[in-house]
């Protein structure tokens, strides 16, 4: 095997010295592999892009036409000066890819964003072997446990119909990029009119030219008022308050998103109706991923590092933490330029231990890939939106 780590730490990202390029970079770089296309995996300006062929057309979307975008069938390799490149499903959005690395003997797995629930709108997470898998942790938690989201998609349901009886519009905000097209697929369009907001349009058509099915959608803005009264509408969270939800009237609102597994969270969030559906994988998900690599070692990035980190090296795993920038389920705001440019301040303060909620989730790791720090406590319920 390769003596030299395939993956480095680097201020531009995760980088691979041996082919030269930069893995979910969050800076411009030369060459970018990318996992998926939401905006903390990926950084405006690089010069080239190699992404999975099913999510060409999101990021198309994201990155405008005059990106350089190259794309890669599922499971099918191509080599990068050496190294052995591959996409595999991960799951978590249309063209989501775990990025399978094979170079002097050695495989190193980077699942990006992964979810192991199969659902209507991307292809089904896989399982790869490996020797080195490098894992997300955002609901590195016990707490996380999903039920099976065809409940979820059955209290959307019944909440939805129930304001429409009374006449009054049921508003779901949700993260317009993959979470909106999931609970799209997945509601029972029989019961009313489904109204969407602009930014979660505009990903609907990239799904739909991709050959994802969805219901017929009504821009909310064309909407009668009759329609308006028995709608679902589906928003991201940034137009919470808003004179674009003020149109509506009198209306019930919801929040769709793993943390509203955390009651506090949707106090917080100032909804009528909190429903916990995460596209991330629960903490039994996580674990059972791990040991179905089969993977010698494990790094532990995005999230609960320290947490998941931790209770492996317990149970006999030789697990590390790494530090990085990406974010969780957040808001539809990061997911502009301006949003990037906006949040350059936050994404700067991610570097530095003890500035955020984020950083004290962050733990180390091993000498040779990442710096190496001790594991920190975190307090209870520590999260970030």
């Amino acid at each position: 095997m390769s003596s030299q780590p395939l993956l480095i730490s680097t201020q531009n990202g995760s980088y691979c010295p041996a082919s030269d390029f930069y893995v979910d970079p969050w800076h411009p770089v030369a060459r970018a592999v990318v996992t998926h296309a939401h905006a903390d995996h990926y950084a405006w300006g690089c010069g080239s892009y190699l992404v999975a062929h099913e999510g060409e057309q999101v990021f198309r979307t994201r990155l405008g036409p005059e990106a350089a975008i190259e794309t890669l069938p599922y499971d099918e390799p191509t080599v990068i000066n050496g190294v052995r490149v591959s996409f595999h499903p991960a799951g978590h959005i249309l063209g989501s890819a775990q990025i399978r690395l094979e170079y002097g003997g050695e495989v190193w797995v980077i699942s990006g964003d992964y979810k192991t629930e199969a659902d209507r709108t991307c292809t089904p997470f896989e399982v790869v072997r490996c020797h080195h898998f490098i894992t997300e942790a955002t609901f590195g938690l016990p707490i996380y446990h999903w039920r099976p989201q065809g409940e979820v998609f059955a209290e959307i349901n019944r909440w939805w119909q129930a304001n429409a009886a009374e006449g009054r519009a049921s508003i779901l905000f949700c993260y317009a990029l993959g979470k909106a097209q999931r609970v799209l697929a997945g509601v029972d369009p029989t019961i009313g009119p489904i109204l969407t907001h602009g930014a979660t349009e505009r990903i609907n058509r990239a799904y739909r030219v991709s050959g994802v099915a969805l219901p017929e959608t009504i821009y909310a803005s064309a909407a009668s008022k009759d329609q308006i009264a028995r709608a679902l509408i589906i928003a991201p969270l940034s137009a919470r308050g808003t004179p674009w939800t003020r149109r509506f009237g009198d209306h019930a609102s919801g929040y769709a998103s793993g943390w509203m597994r955390i009651r506090g969270t949707r106090r917080r969030r100032a909804v009528d109706r909190g429903v916990v559906l995460s596209d991330h994988a629960d903490w039994e998900g996580l674990l059972q991923t791990v040991a179905a690599t089969g993977a010698e070692r494990i790094g532990v990035t995005h999230g609960y590092t320290a947490v998941l980190s931790r209770w492996l090296v317990e149970h006999g795993v030789n697990a590390y933490s790494i530090d990085t920038r990406y974010g969780s389920e957040n808001d539809d705001a990061a997911e502009t330029p301006e949003g990037v440019k906006a949040n350059e301040g936050l994404r700067r303060a991610l570097q530095h231990p003890g500035r955020n909620e984020q950083n004290q989730r962050q733990g180390g790791s091993p000498p040779g890939l990442f710096q190496h720090r001790r594991a920190r406590k975190m307090p209870p319920g520590c999260c970030i939106f």
